[in-house]
């Protein structure tokens, strides 16, 4: 995917922004609808909540065998999900899984399940920690999500 883009124009058009203020835009490369190579290569799921633009590349990809179709696999939502459904058991309310953490130097920082340290994540409600039912809420609520590979 890097030919696609290194050394040429990229512009983006921004459609609207999703629940955590990021923006949702569509790119080009020099002419090239990066998102629908992606899904056309088998790179990436058509999200079909959002958009039915993709899922023919999707299933030519899927029919073909491409990238992610050379075996069985699960969308990233459904992934989420699970994990979500597994969390909800174990926290106090089943319907607020996510763990909102003060770090050792004072960060709000709120862990989704899916979370690479959610499991290892521990809320202390005396230390001001708590529990959210959304990342929107964690948001708004001045928690950041954690910082992966820094």
């Amino acid at each position: 995917m890097g030919s696609l883009v290194v050394g040429h124009g990229v512009t983006c058009t921004p459609h609207e922004k999703d629940m955590y203020g990021r923006w949702v835009a569509s790119c080009v490369a020099d002419g090239v609808d990066l998102s629908g190579e992606m899904i056309a290569t088998g790179l990436a799921w058509a999200f079909r909540k959002y958009s039915m633009d993709y899922v023919k590349a999707e299933e030519a990809a899927r029919a073909r065998q491409l990238g992610v179709w050379q075996a069985d696999t699960e969308a990233p939502w459904d992934f989420r999900s699970h994990k979500w459904d597994s969390a909800a058991a174990s926290a106090p309310s089943a319907a607020c899984p996510i763990k909102g953490n003060i770090s050792s130097k004072n960060q709000k920082i709120y862990h989704a399940p899916w979370s690479k340290d959610y499991a290892k994540t521990k809320v202390d409600i005396r230390k001001g920690e708590r529990w959210f039912c959304s990342e929107g809420e964690a948001i708004a609520a001045g928690w950041r999500p954690p910082q992966w590979g820094k």
